[in-house]
């Protein structure tokens, strides 16, 4: 018999990253504060890796959506693959030159476009979706505030009882100098 309950302990697990780079900051201050020329620098080092992982961390447990949508996302290396049900596809990511966030009747989904003008809609609950926020922050220029937020003020998760009729259609990324030219 468990004697901590299942909720808590689905807590800890989803939070676990956020919580050991706390850990970390608050070890480092604890070693700043015990004072002395090596002791005061390492541990404002530490402060300042814990409160930087702790920004990143926060930022990818944001961006990890609770639901459930059909299909599994991988990513290797440089290759964001998504294996659905009925579609699947792959995305280079050197060949990534756009990146949206649709809503459609009431579901999330990431769409990446390649320099080819070839689409792959990946649902923002699928399984494994949250190593995107990896492969995305490897993107010049991205603004991972700017995704992150784009995640949390749209529709609320996808639930199948809501239909919108409206889609909505928004740009998070573009790589700059992208697009077709003509000789």
């Amino acid at each position: 018999m468990n004697p901590i309950r299942p909720e808590l302990l689905a807590a800890l697990h989803r939070n676990a990253e956020l919580l050991a780079a706390l850990a970390l900051a608050a070890f480092g201050g604890w070693t700043a504060s015990q004072g002395g020329y090596l002791l005061t620098p390492l541990g404002l080092a530490l402060l300042a890796m814990g409160a930087g992982w702790a920004l990143t961390a926060w930022r990818r447990l944001r961006f990890r959506q609770d639901g459930e949508a059909p299909g599994i996302v991988r990513v290797t290396e440089a290759q964001i693959a998504y294996y659905g049900p009925h579609v699947g596809g792959f995305v280079g990511l050197p060949e990534l030159v756009e990146l949206r966030l649709l809503t459609l009747r009431g579901r999330r989904i990431w769409k990446l476009k390649q320099a080819d003008g070839q689409l792959l809609h990946i649902p923002v609950e699928s399984d494994g979706a949250e190593a995107l926020f990896d492969a995305f922050s490897s993107l010049p220029g991205i603004d991972m505030a700017a995704l992150v937020a784009a995640l949390g003020s749209d529709a609320a998760p996808s639930d199948t009882r809501v239909i919108a009729l409206a889609e909505v259609d928004r740009l998070i990324w573009a790589r700059k100098g992208a697009g077709i030219v003509t000789a």
